[in-house]
């Protein structure tokens, strides 16, 4: 039975890494052992477990992406090699006693708890807008995966439907595989959707001025327009006081006139009391809260305060258990390079079960807010955990994932909004191709609770890699050049001015596979923008 963390280990874990990482919020690139590049190589050592030696979450990865654009590392720590002459890092010749070709590999996968989409936004803000420099952007592959479409089905209401997909990069080489995994959701919309307790907890303080400020109005004017009759709206501001400007307001539709109001007599000054704040939010959203409602509080900062203990424990106080609701919060980062700093939204956001997003301009604002409503406000399946088995003498190289482990309570489940997918792109290989006969197949199981009852759900794709070798690659394909992309940024962040030429190499080839296949995708024409204006510096 695949048991999920419980609730006083998440406690434990939570207070443990928040009293690291409000010790790291002043780092100059504004991340923490929490930040980017901790997260998507696995070693490379086959030995049974899938997952080299460390049998744990996802360690350090290397510094360049290969170039089959499915991303990779150096040759420290046990990672995998630099890659060969064709292009496919196909490791090193491995001890025969080192393979096990008698046990199943079974791993669990995760992504992102926030479901945070904020990194490829900062990116583009960085590279095409006004920043003019990457360097100070975290860089989390799984949050590439989040924000970037992906065309999977879409499931029955109240269920989930499981797309696994593989292609063989090279042909000519043994053992080396693509996999990408999609969990889809069920579609929802204005109609069919729940109604909605929002709260917006709102950073007024004076280090808001400008920019900042004009982020939060639109976000919340994106919000305001795609209310509903039925929905409540309550709003705190913080700064040197606390205001409490709207209380359970009952809006009357889109647009509602006394919301809009409250929204354009914002005005920064102060300081920041982040607490105060948090705690009136808090308050106001529980005595809204109702059941069958989507309750949500919305923090919308520049980032400049920082989150102690007793804030995180407020937080995961309200977040609710594995069988019950929650007041689940998104986390809204608006600023320039010079103010924001994602550490807060991303580990308030980790604890609060929520998305974390980074609104770089109005265009953002509207589609995270009115296009993508639904989608980053409700919740479609809880508790998602992802198994995957494999046949023996496989492993993961290289995952998209933020967690991975043989031990399922190594692997926090999360939860699925409507009208999305999770994305799962790893490369695998084997040390022991010649199992590979017509009967050897790969299971995906996915464990889930049911959005409304918390009833526990599972569904099971058992499919033979004969068959899934056959299907198209569009997705895939789709899928590497963003992994590849990811790790580029990482590989450019680290060199020196006359290594950074050779760094998005692999990506620019990885994007052109992509390219081919799927003529138009608009995600993949902003990748190639960023990369090209990248090549150009």
């Amino acid at each position: 039975m695949l048991s999920p963390f419980s609730r006083s280990v998440r406690s434990s874990l939570v207070t443990a890494l928040l009293a690291l990482s409000v010790a790291a919020c002043s780092s100059s690139d504004g991340g923490s052992f929490l930040d980017p590049d901790y997260g998507d190589t696995l070693p490379s050592e086959p030995g049974g477990t899938g997952v080299g030696e460390t049998g744990g979450d996802v360690p350090p990865p290397g510094d360049e992406p290969d170039d089959d654009g499915t991303g990779g590392a150096d040759d420290d720590g046990g990672l995998p090699p630099e890659p060969d002459d064709d292009g496919i890092d196909n490791g090193s010749e491995e001890p025969e006693d080192l393979c096990d070709d008698a046990s199943d590999v079974t791993l669990y996968l995760s992504p992102d708890d926030s479901n945070s989409m904020s990194s490829p936004v900062q990116v583009r803000e960085a590279v095409l807008g006004e920043w003019g420099s990457v360097e100070a952007v975290a860089i989390r592959t799984w949050e590439f995966f989040n924000y970037y479409r992906f065309d999977y089905p879409a499931a029955e209401p109240g269920q989930v439907v499981v797309s696994p997909s593989l292609h063989q990069p090279d042909a000519d080489e043994d053992g080396e595989y693509l996999l990408q995994i999609g969990v889809s959701s069920e579609l929802l919309d204005e109609q069919t959707r729940a109604p909605m307790a929002i709260t917006l907890v709102l950073d007024t303080s004076g280090s808001m001025e400008g920019r900042s400020m004009d982020m939060l109005k639109e976000s919340s004017m994106a919000i305001a327009a795609s209310l509903r009759e039925g929905d409540t709206i309550s709003i705190v501001t913080w700064a040197t006081d606390n205001q409490v400007r709207l209380e359970r307001h009952e809006v009357t539709g889109p647009d509602d006139p006394t919301l809009l109001a409250e929204i354009e007599a914002l005005e920064p000054g102060g300081s920041t009391d982040l607490h105060g704040g948090l705690v009136a939010g808090y308050e106001l959203a529980q005595s809204s809260y109702a059941a069958g409602l989507v309750n949500r509080i919305v923090l919308v900062s520049d980032g400049g305060a920082n989150a102690g203990l007793t804030d995180v424990d407020l937080i995961a106080q309200y977040a609710g258990s594995q069988d019950e609701d929650g007041i689940y919060m998104v986390g809204v980062g608006v600023g320039d390079p010079l103010s924001y700093h994602d550490d807060l939204m991303d580990v308030v956001t980790d604890v609060g079960k929520g998305a974390s997003v980074f609104i770089a301009d109005p265009d953002e604002a509207w589609s995270i807010f009115h296009d993508d409503f639904i989608s980053t406000m409700a919740v479609a399946a809880r508790d998602v955990q992802v198994r995957l088995d494999m046949p023996p003498g496989f492993e993961i190289v290289s995952t998209s994932a933020e967690e991975v482990s043989t031990d399922v309570s190594e692997v926090e489940p999360q939860h699925l909004a409507p009208n999305d997918t999770m994305v799962f792109h790893q490369r695998i290989r084997t040390c022991a191709p010649e199992l590979l006969d017509e009967d050897a197949s790969i299971t995906v199981t996915v464990r889930y609770r049911d959005a409304v009852t918390f009833e526990t759900r599972e569904v099971v794709h058992e499919q033979l890699i004969s068959e899934l070798l056959q299907q198209s690659p569009a997705q895939l394909l789709k899928g590497a050049a963003i992994f590849s992309y990811a790790e580029s940024l990482k590989a450019y962040k680290k060199a020196d001015l006359e290594g950074r030429a050779s760094t998005t190499e692999g990506a620019f080839r990885a994007l052109e596979r992509a390219e081919a296949v799927l003529e138009g995708d608009a995600d993949l024409a902003e990748i190639r923008a960023v990369l090209e204006a990248l090549a150009d510096v």
